[in-house]
């Protein structure tokens, strides 16, 4: 249940103590020994609290370090893309990889103007550099913990794909910049800021023009400006502020800027389900404001602090579902994009919903699912067999209108922006889409809830088969498949997802609670999706005690 002060404003005793935390970043030294305290890649790189001894110094200075060993390692000799969003911890951590990065001689690109850099801008870096090249090849580093509290920080690897890390290599670089930092952090090369932003390995990079003068490519810019649309985009404090306002300037478009503000307190944020600050642009709470506003204009958009996230919200509908808007953009790029290639499939994570399915079939194109997490879609991006990516938690990304590839990490913005193309072109907006693909299929139910787990019990699902999932039947409805493999590539899921024809559900242990996460979705309705969250857990329950 949300919190009673969920999507009303902030008071003093929920900004973060900007000083101490910063302070904290430099004075605090985490313990090796302690699991809280380690370097730990999650499904987009290391995040955490410096006030918590988990977003430290050491952290960022012993996993820059290992960045480098790893890049070595790799053959990787290009440079490397350094972007970071408006976190307060951001900037610490930037200054601290960019003496790391100096320190082991890699040419490291910082933003021409000292701006902000989201995730996309710097993905869509290392595709430009590395477009034609087999050798010299650029990778990147974004800092960010996306849309996470005030209080934290993070900081992720893209590699020269352009996209998230991969496990290999996440797993290689945790692992050696833990041994550094219980080594004391003798192993890791630095030399000071000044000398680090001076140094000949030290270079600039224009990112905003870059990405900005490159949007026609992906998008038909042109119909949103002829069709005369008036655009709100709230980029919610974080790293696209500075992107709007360009592209509303160089693509002549309506366009205005909610909140062109940045501030590392957030205090001008509604709170979110727990009464936490956090920029997560799918939240209907974390977007009360811009839903408020909803009637000035035809369009409004929010993205998360680095803006691989997006939020869309239409007059008539509200802020949509994400899980409603990729089926939406996934039904209107494969019928509007006649150049793209004839065979590139659907990409859609397994616990996104089964909209996307039907409508993957009516298209005719190849359904490819996929474990959580954006990487999966890496590569299928990259050489067009997927021409959309794109995952429950509002992030993906899409092909270039001649079916090239445009990023291989999320791209709120392009989202965001689409969005418009698709209302300056149908004359609907994404909601009414909507509502014409819910008359067509049915209008389902989806939901995401958790339920307690020991650690040994959330060890155990990860490692469940199908085997031993006995249940014949879930919610009144026979079993279709139980999978402990993606269908799209045989990964595994770390978990397990049971359907029927009108419903399913999956069960993933959480990384960082005692809890697993149970994902479910009907298209009988909100009664029988509660028959199948509970009948999911009594499944789970008997599978680890068989």
């Amino acid at each position: 249940m949300p919190n009673e002060r969920a999507g009303g404003p902030t008071r003093p005793e929920d900004l973060v103590d900007v000083a101490r935390l910063v302070t904290a970043y430099y004075t605090v030294h985490p313990d090796p020994a302690d699991p809280a305290q380690r370097v730990a890649f999650g499904t987009s790189g290391h995040r955490g609290s410096s006030l918590a001894a988990a977003f430290n110094e050491d952290h960022i200075a012993a996993t820059s370090q290992a960045i480098c060993e790893y890049r070595a390692r790799q053959g990787t000799d290009g440079p490397l893309f350094l972007g970071a969003d408006t976190h307060a911890l951001s900037e610490p951590a930037r200054a601290t990889a960019v003496e790391v990065f100096a320190g082991n001689g890699v040419r490291v690109l910082v933003d021409e103007a000292d701006g902000y850099v989201p995730t996309p801008a710097v993905s869509h870096a290392i595709l430009t550099y590395n477009r034609g090249r087999s050798t010299g090849l650029a990778d990147g580093v974004v800092v960010t913990p996306s849309h996470n509290p005030p209080a934290d920080g993070g900081f992720k690897y893209n590699p020269p794909s352009g996209g998230p890390a991969g496990s290999d290599a996440t797993g290689w670089i945790q692992e050696r910049a833990n041994e550094i930092i219980a080594g004391g952090l003798t192993e890791v090369r630095r030399i000071p800021l000044a000398r680090a932003l001076a140094a000949e390995t030290t270079g600039r990079y224009d990112f905003l023009g870059a990405y900005v003068a490159d949007l026609p490519s992906v998008l038909d810019l042109d119909a949103v400006r002829e069709a005369g649309l008036h655009i709100g985009a709230d980029p919610l404090g974080g790293a696209s502020v500075a992107y709007w306002g360009r592209i509303a300037e160089q693509h002549r478009l309506d366009l205005t800027v909610v909140n062109p503000y940045t501030d590392p307190t957030w205090r001008f944020m509604t709170l979110d389900w727990d009464a936490k600050i956090r920029m997560d642009c799918s939240s209907p709470y974390a977007m009360a404001s811009l839903i408020e506003g909803r009637d000035r204009f035809r369009i409004s958009t929010g993205n998360d602090a680095d803006a691989d996230r997006h939020g869309i919200v239409t007059p008539d509908g509200g802020l949509m579902n994400p899980n409603h808007y990729l089926a939406v953009a996934i039904g209107y790029l494969f019928r509007h994009r006649e150049r793209w290639p004839a065979g590139a499939g659907v990409g859609k994570t397994l616990v996104s919903s089964g909209m996307i399915d039907r409508v993957a079939a009516d298209l005719g194109r190849e359904l490819v699912e996929v474990p959580v997490g954006f990487k999966w879609f890496v590569d299928g991006l990259a050489d067009g067999t997927i021409g959309f990516g794109g995952e429950e938690s509002a992030g993906a990304s899409f092909l270039r209108r001649d079916g090239s590839v445009w990023t291989t990490d999320k791209d709120g913005i392009l989202l965001a922006l689409l969005a418009s193309e698709i209302l300056a072109v149908t004359g609907r907006t994404p909601s009414e889409h909507y509502g014409e693909l819910a008359g067509r299929f049915g209008e389902p139910a989806y939901a995401r809830v958790d339920a307690p787990a020991t650690r040994e019990e959330k060890a155990a699902l990860g490692r469940l088969s199908p085997a031993q999932v006995t249940a014949g039947t879930l919610a009144g409805e026979p079993v279709t498949a139980v999978l402990s493999e993606a269908p799209g590539n045989g990964a595994p899921i770390g978990g397990i997802k049971v359907t029927t024809e009108n419903a399913w559900f999956a069960a993933r242990p959480s990384g960082t609670e005692d809890v697993y996460k149970v994902y479910a979705e009907s298209f009988r309705g909100p009664d029988h999706l509660a028959q199948v969250q509970e009948e999911a857990q009594t499944v789970v329950a008997a599978a680890l005690r068989g």
